[in-house]
């Protein structure tokens, strides 16, 4: 299944909550590091690692420029 696919079918299973859904595309992010480079893996890691709450904060922040 594709991650559109993936990401649809969780979103009906959880009542699609922006916070489910974060996480959801989180894990994929994550599992994306692990098939990448392992070079690059710390790196890419490093960039799933923040909080949906921080997310939410920079995402309002963004909307009030």
């Amino acid at each position: 299944m594709n991650k559109i696919g993936y990401l649809m079918a969780l979103c009906l299973l959880s009542s699609c909550s922006s916070q489910a859904v974060y996480n959801n595309i989180q894990i994929n992010n994550r599992t994306d590091c692990s098939q990448g480079p392992p070079s690059e893996f710390e790196e890419c890691f490093k960039r799933t690692q923040k909080s949906f709450e921080e997310y939410e904060q920079e995402r309002k922040a963004d909307k009030s420029r």
